[in-house]
């Protein structure tokens, strides 16, 4: 068997409004742009590139996700060391949270919030130490 990291390295995230997308991605995260052209264009998180491509999309988000969303369920995940301060800073630049913060049953206290497209984000921080 090959020796190789099983991280994520990438990802391609399908938006119906590429500008949209940018414009978010640069608001809530601060992050910078790479624009390839009309359709694509990239993001960096530490460690993970996230593209950004043109593609038709359905209701945003989904009742199916918006429904897991409440319930504390998240698509894509960043674990933090303080889910509230986060959650503040998210929310002075715009974002609107779907749920949280809120301590969950399997020792994670959680927010989370959709793009322009419904990919749904979570924001977790561990708090199984404090209350163990």
């Amino acid at each position: 068997m090959s020796e190789w990291d099983r991280e994520i390295g990438a990802m391609t995230l399908m938006v119906p409004d590429v500008d949209g997308a940018t414009e978010f991605y640069q608001q809530a995260f601060g992050l910078e742009v790479t624009r390839f052209d009309a359709d694509n264009a990239m993001v960096r998180f530490k460690g993970a590139y996230v593209f950004l491509h043109k593609a038709a999309a359905a209701q945003v988000p989904v009742p199916e996700v918006q429904e897991e969303a409440q319930k504390g369920a998240g698509q894509f995940a960043i674990i933090v060391d303080d889910v509230d301060a986060v959650s503040a800073e998210l929310t002075s630049r715009g974002v609107e949270l779907i749920t949280g913060p809120a301590d969950r049953p399997w020792g994670m206290r959680t927010i989370t919030f959709a793009d322009p497209a419904g990919h749904v984000w979570e924001i977790a921080e561990s708090i199984s130490e404090a209350t163990g």
